[in-house]
């Protein structure tokens, strides 16, 4: 077996993997409350785990594949983290202080094709899923960093909401929920925790037969047609068509509320046309709906768009609020941290460049 991090394994996977190397089925308990309990940063550290074990360990699983590069922190508490993986690859994770705990929003592929006009995590094209291993240690990266700093306090809520589409990264991504979710472990509830899509009709229906409590949340961004597929080029394979009755399943099947992500372009999709439209598209589901509308952060490089104006903004909210849709305007986190999701990235690949220059 190719060396791994040994964080891409949940319990039940650890369990046989120890078992078919001859260790006892306690052995996987005593490893997993070291990780994620006590959390030690080398298998040595496994005190009551025996000798052969550790060897095991440490022969065929990494601790440690982040390194940290980047690390900024923000005046409302937000902090940043860029990552290099063991390929030289660059990821982002970010921890958010709310009131009602603190939320981490992890990455799951190097790169994105989803290709949406506005957004900086689509700047650098795809280059490979993240392991399962790989997405769960960047919540222990952060969670370690809460233990460092001596405040006692744990990662409460996740959203998987960083670079690349979650869902074009599948199954790593169900490995990661059920590890995270696990009781014995991290401990973090189902409904503490998010996943974003661009709306990937297939998946939708997939997910929602997984019989789990984690939310969904679909980027959505345009109420029709031409508009979604002008910013958002998703919506060529998977246009309302098929997004919407995929949504209906979801809902029937999980009876779960659903989280629409709109952000606000000016002059593109913030006209009373357009709240008319979103409103009439979501009507038959306004009372399992919620709509999240966002403030654009801008992109240097997508300077063809612009932050609506306040006005704008609530305008469009109170239309949808008026006609019985469930609507909140985002709580902006980290804006003089280079925000948008993947500029610190980017920014970072482009300094590398220039270095080599």
């Amino acid at each position: 077996m190719e060396k791994q991090s040994i964080y891409g394994l949940t319990f039940d996977q650890l369990t046989t993997w120890l078992m078919e190397q001859g260790q006892k089925k306690f052995r996987a308990s005593q490893v997993w409350d070291w990780l994620y309990k006590k959390r030690v940063s080398s298998f040595s550290d496994m005190k009551n785990v025996n000798s052969d074990c550790i060897e095991l360990l440490e022969e065929h699983f990494y601790l440690h594949t982040l390194e940290e590069e980047v690390k900024q922190e923000s005046k409302d508490g937000t902090i940043k983290f860029l990552f290099k993986l063991k390929d030289g690859n660059l990821i982002e994770t970010v921890l958010m202080r709310f009131n009602y705990g603190l939320s981490v929003c992890v990455t799951t592929q190097v790169g994105c094709n989803i290709g949406c006009t506005f957004c900086a995590s689509g700047l650098l094209r795809k280059n490979r899923d993240l392991t399962a291993g790989e997405i769960v240690e960047q919540i222990m990266n952060v969670q370690h960093h809460l233990d460092e700093i001596g405040k006692e306090e744990r990662v409460s809520h996740i959203v998987v909401m960083g670079i690349g589409e979650p869902f074009d990264n599948y199954d790593n991504l169900m490995d990661f929920l059920r590890v995270v979710n696990d009781q014995k472990g991290l401990s973090i509830g189902a409904r503490h925790i998010t996943v974003s899509t661009s709306g990937l009709a297939q998946k939708i229906y997939e997910f929602a037969d997984e019989n789990i409590q984690v939310n969904l949340a679909v980027s959505l961004h345009a109420p029709n047609n031409d508009l979604r597929t002008r910013i958002m080029k998703i919506n060529k394979a998977f246009p309302l068509e098929k997004l919407m009755p995929a949504i209906d399943y979801y809902l029937e099947k999980t009876n779960r509320r659903i989280t629409f992500e709109y952000i606000l372009l000016k002059d593109v999709n913030d006209h009373k046309e357009e709240a008319y439209q979103l409103v009439n598209l979501l009507r038959n589901k306004r009372y399992l709906s919620y709509v999240n509308l966002i403030p654009y952060n801008p992109v240097e490089e997508h300077n063809q768009y612009d932050r609506s104006t306040k006005d704008a903004i609530v305008s469009f909210y109170k239309i949808l609020l008026e006609n019985g849709i469930n609507c909140g305007v985002r709580v902006e986190h980290g804006t003089d941290i280079d925000a948008a999701c993947g500029q610190l990235r980017s920014k970072q690949i482009k300094k590398d460049k220039e270095k080599v220059r």
